[in-house]
């Protein structure tokens, strides 16, 4: 009998000591599944916002894990292939990702974070401005970090018609992808209703070499109907040959952007441009005002050895702050229990500032927001703005032709 006591006192010191063990502790661990490219071209887009949700892994490890659970980073490569992104999709989840992180873009993203929706787990896009990026687009337990386009445009509307006191604008729409068209609707939708006239909307292509007509009648807007900004929504490469073209047919007018031209790294085809303004949602020009933010930037400096090139890289991880808040208001890392409590939150605070979610909105659509000024190879944080009204459905969902 006395064996057989000291036996199973043996037994239970070894199970104790397994639990302990690192191979025991990984079990444990909550895993962060990313679905991003690494390879291809949308590899750009998602690096920065990659490297900062690893920092924010690296900052809740340092803290003690969460439910007294670590964070475990496993990664697959989409390759910058929607049909790979469905695969590396399902590759995270295999190694048992408990939260899926996507790529920085509806359509490239979508793939993968379908695979999560249908294993029941909780997902992201880094910063995807659609509002399909979410319930609408993929389902109920799917997110992104970033801001819906039609708020950039808004934002552009109020601020330019309350602050620098335009009145006749002239909107030219590089209609190539849906986010432009986003962006431009957002201003058409609230210029007007500040009290403003659009004199003008004209349209042209990304890969389009020469828009010299669509500069022609501009020019003719201007002299006829006094425009005194222009609202651009494009992206790169094209937009940046388009300003260049703008710029050197002499029109030298305050011009408005959305996020897609926020950096420096692209000004060497225009190197003289200055008022030029674009939204942001976080300054990477060295005079970020939140010391919050700043602490973020330092660190993923110390930890890459160079800055974020664009504002893209921040929105992951304030998602992901509201996500850690969920998990351990939840009790539970389980994707239903957290989006029910995500879905509760309103005006809750990060490291950029309030977010909101609701059962059939997880994208913003109020968020403040910087507005940058370009000028000779430099930004410069302006103003902060939060535009007066939440955005209606349908200029969210571009119901209005």
């Amino acid at each position: 009998m006395k064996i057989h006591k000291l036996a199973a006192a043996f037994l239970a010191l070894a199970l104790a000591g397994a639990s302990n063990t690192p191979a025991a502790q990984a079990a444990d661990d909550i895993i962060v599944g990313f679905a991003v490219a690494q390879s291809g071209p949308v590899e750009g887009y998602d690096d920065n916002g990659v490297k900062i949700a690893q920092i924010f892994i690296d900052d809740i490890n340092a803290k003690g894990g969460l439910l007294g659970r670590k964070l475990r980073a496993v990664f697959a490569d989409t390759k910058s292939d929607r049909a790979e992104g469905a695969k590396a999709g399902q590759e995270v989840l295999h190694e048992g990702a408990d939260i899926v992180i996507g790529t920085n873009d509806y359509d490239y993203g979508a793939p993968a974070l379908l695979q999560a929706q249908k294993a029941g787990k909780i997902s992201v896009f880094l910063g995807a401005e659609d509002v399909k990026a979410g319930v609408a687009g993929v389902g109920p337990l799917s997110f992104t970090g970033g801001i819906a386009a039609q708020l950039e445009g808004g934002t552009l509307a109020e601020w330019g018609y309350e602050k620098k006191g335009f009145r006749n604008a002239y909107v030219l729409l590089d209609d190539s992808v849906e986010y432009t068209k986003s962006v431009c609707s957002g201003f058409d939708w609230l210029f007007p209703k500040k009290g403003g006239t659009i004199v003008g909307h004209d349209t042209f292509k990304n890969g389009d070499a020469s828009i010299a007509a669509q500069v022609t009648r501009l020019r003719t807007a201007i002299e006829e109907k006094k425009v005194d900004a222009i609202m651009f929504c494009s992206y790169l490469p094209g937009g940046a040959s388009a300003i260049r073209q703008i710029r050197a047919a002499g029109i030298d007018l305050p011009i408005l952007a959305s996020a897609t031209f926020d950096g420096t790294y692209w000004l060497g085809g225009v190197p003289d441009l200055t008022n030029f303004y674009v939204t942001a949602q976080a300054s990477i020009y060295g005079d970020e005002p939140r010391p919050e933010v700043v602490g973020l930037i330092d660190r993923y400096k110390a930890k890459f050895k160079d800055g974020p090139v664009t504002q893209y890289a921040f929105p992951v991880y304030a998602f992901l702050q509201l996500w850690a808040k969920a998990v351990e208001q939840a009790g539970t890392a389980d994707a239903d229990k957290v989006v029910a409590v995500l879905n509760t939150y309103h005006d809750e605070p990060t490291v950029l500032g309030p977010r909101s979610f609701s059962p059939k909105l997880h994208i913003q659509d109020q968020s403040p927001l910087f507005v940058i000024s370009i000028s000779n190879q430099a930004g410069k944080v302006v103003d902060t703005w939060r535009v007066s009204e939440a955005i209606p459905n349908d200029v969210l969902y571009r119901l209005k032709k």
